[in-house]
């Protein structure tokens, strides 16, 4: 198709393997400030090169609440609500963000190391032990990030199963009606009002309890506002992570090299977790709208008031003009900027502690599985969930 023809359907078909959609490339080459067509029909402007979408991430011309309003444009049949932080600018976007970030600093996350370390050796016992092949999507790079974001939140894990399903339902593109979403979403804002009175009795030592306090005794934030920080901080918090760590795996399985160097030099494995971050794709922020509040200029492409545009974070990552060979993967890439958490002021809040749990989880996994671990199936016989704001594995069957 040329770029002259109709604007393509967006999000693009995704290759059988796990390469980049090649219309990124050809966009990026061609045309980087593009007309798309969204899954509700909607148009938007995509952006592919990493300038470009470095700086519209930080244009506060370009507004994540304006997405939010009932005309705006929509990606599929669900957004994050404008009383979330992901659908707010600032000063509330702030306002919100102050609220936890002393639970996301650096040196709270590096404290967290001992419990997530114990986690993640909960989780590949139970690997070592199940019959084989194991399905290290549902054992490990689901179970785990689960785990650490329902424990800080003050979430019981007994209730998993119900919680992720609803998720799974709020961040469809177009798998699920209107109706479906909605009610998938007043399930979870039902369940956590439950547990909000329970910490307004009985305060606890977790997130949960710290926004509760912030809403009763400080008045800084308001009830919907709580219920649906509440909601992003879960959801959010293990979908991404769990996203991730599920495609950091089947990348290093798909690279058998590039996983057998970490096995010889584990130092080099925080460094690989910046390159599989980067190296994929299809990351979670990715198709994330805002809204254009004026009439303005990005690259040579004029965006009127009111249209739509989508930073494509993917893309960004696999820019040539700033990735040498970036479609080659690498856990020796240095300097390596990828922004697959974003950047300004919607950096993700919990960018450390991602970075913490993949680095735990790959050191874990590499040294308690033997190195003949290996893909039970066929690469192409995967499963992928499409119908997501990311692209996910929906098992990852392996054995050794």
């Amino acid at each position: 198709m040329s770029i002259d023809e109709a604007p393509p359907a967006f999000p693009f078909p995704a290759p059988d393997t796990f390469e980049p959609p090649e219309e990124f490339r050809r966009l990026r080459e061609q045309a980087p400030v593009a007309r798309v067509t969204l899954p509700t029909g909607d148009r938007a402007w995509l952006m592919t090169r990493y300038a470009d979408v470095r700086a519209a991430l930080v244009d506060p011309r370009l507004s994540r609440a304006a997405a939010e309003a009932p005309d705006a444009p929509r990606m599929g049949n669900t957004t994050p609500g404008p009383k979330t932080i992901l659908g707010m600018d600032a000063p509330d976007h702030s306002r919100l963000r102050r609220l936890v970030m002393q639970a996301f600093t650096a040196r709270r996350v590096e404290a967290l190391r001992p419990r997530v370390e114990q986690l993640a050796e909960e989780q590949i016992r139970l690997v070592l032990v199940a019959p084989r092949p194991v399905d290290l999507m549902s054992c490990y790079a689901l179970s785990l990030p689960i785990k650490v974001i329902f424990e800080l939140l003050g979430v019981p894990y007994e209730h998993v199963d119900r919680l992720h399903a609803w998720s799974e339902v709020i961040f469809s593109l177009g798998g699920h009606s209107v109706e479906e979403v909605k009610e998938a979403r007043g399930e979870i804002i039902g369940y956590l009002r439950g547990l909000i009175e329970q910490r307004r009795e009985e305060p606890a030592d977790d997130l949960l309890s710290v926004l509760v306090h912030a809403r009763d005794e400080g008045q800084q934030l308001s009830e919907d506002e709580l219920l649906d920080f509440a909601m992003i901080i879960m959801t959010v918090g293990h979908q991404s992570t769990a996203n991730s760590l599920s495609t950091a795996l089947f990348t290093l399985l798909h690279h058998p090299d590039q996983l057998a160097l970490l096995r010889k030099k584990p130092e080099l494995i925080p460094g690989a977790v910046e390159e599989l971050l980067r190296f994929n794709p299809f990351v979670f922020t990715g198709t994330q709208l805002r809204v254009a509040t004026e009439d303005l200029t990005i690259g040579e492409t004029g965006i009127r008031k009111g249209e739509a545009v989508i930073a494509s974070l993917g893309s960004a990552n696999h820019d040539g003009e700033v990735f040498a060979d970036p479609d080659r993967f690498d856990v020796e890439r240095t300097p390596n900027v990828h922004l697959s958490f974003g950047y300004g002021i919607h950096h993700c809040l919990g960018a450390q502690l991602a970075r913490l749990e993949m680095q735990i989880a790959l050191r874990t996994l590499i040294e308690r599985l033997p190195d003949t671990l290996k893909l039970a199936v066929p690469a192409d016989w995967l499963t992928w969930k499409t119908g997501l704001t990311a692209r996910a594995l929906v098992n990852l069957p392996v054995t050794w």
